[in-house]
């Protein structure tokens, strides 16, 4: 299977930047880290062991980006304003420098994003706002509401970035017609999963907004770790 490491200084960022490329053709994948995680994160978990046969079978091309958390939304050393200012320019990062980036590697039109946990958040909020780039999003274990992380501030960068806000009250037909016509979203999730609400919630709000999605609650006693997300990933990929 195919690996590459590749690094570069990012203007949007403005500090180097890392990422783990697996496999060589395919439907190309944004990987998202969990909370405060690094890109080499997926695979020290034993993730991209659970997929390596689509990488291998070039069914999947896995780009595992780094995380920005620790400078954003987990930073308590900043102004929460700074915190979402900073998230918006991770999320620039990946649109002005990430996804040019796969797209010379992989001509492929689709774009699959996907994270556990926080990593889930990242990628429901991105396909949310992005609904013209992504065709699929698979979110494990993920949490939506970022109202935690701003100790009671409150702006319109924020509002943006909560899907359980900003998705409960939107009227536009060009999201709402993408959501139902061109991305296809996955909320995994457990039984004892602690996010297990999280997930129930937005399902909530997509029903709602009658967008098509697939709520996948499962027993077993499943919770909130990377054993089960790496189940999730063989069956979701």
């Amino acid at each position: 299977m195919n690996r590459e490491y590749h690094k570069w200084h990012s203007d949007e960022l403005r500090r180097d930047m890392e990422m783990l490329v697996f496999g060589q053709a395919g439907k190309p994948m944004v990987v998202f880290p969990t909370s405060m995680g690094r890109f080499f994160e997926y695979e020290d978990r034993g993730m991209i062991q659970a997929i390596r046969n689509q990488l291998g079978r070039s069914a999947l091309h896995a780009f595992c980006v780094d995380s920005v958390d620790s400078e954003s939304w987990y930073n308590k050393n900043i102004a929460p304003r700074e915190r979402v200012l900073r998230h918006n320019q991770y999320e620039r990062y990946i649109i002005e420098e990430v996804i040019p980036f796969m797209r010379l590697k992989n001509p492929s039109r689709e774009l699959i994003v996907t994270g556990c946990s926080f990593g889930g958040y990242h990628a429901v909020n991105f396909a949310l706002k992005h609904p013209d780039l992504v065709t699929y999003c698979v979110s494990m274990g993920g949490r939506f509401d970022i109202h935690a992380y701003l100790d009671g501030y409150y702006d319109e960068d924020c509002y943006f970035n909560c899907p359980v806000d900003y998705l409960q009250n939107l009227t536009d037909e060009w999201y709402l017609d993408h959501y139902r016509n061109h991305v296809k979203i996955v909320l995994a999730t457990g039984e004892h999963d602690l996010c297990l609400d999280a997930n129930i919630t937005l399902s909530r709000i997509m029903n709602d907004k009658m967008i098509p999605h697939w709520l996948d609650i499962w027993g077993d006693h499943t919770g909130h770790d990377w054993p089960w997300w790496q189940r999730m990933a063989g069956k979701f990929f």
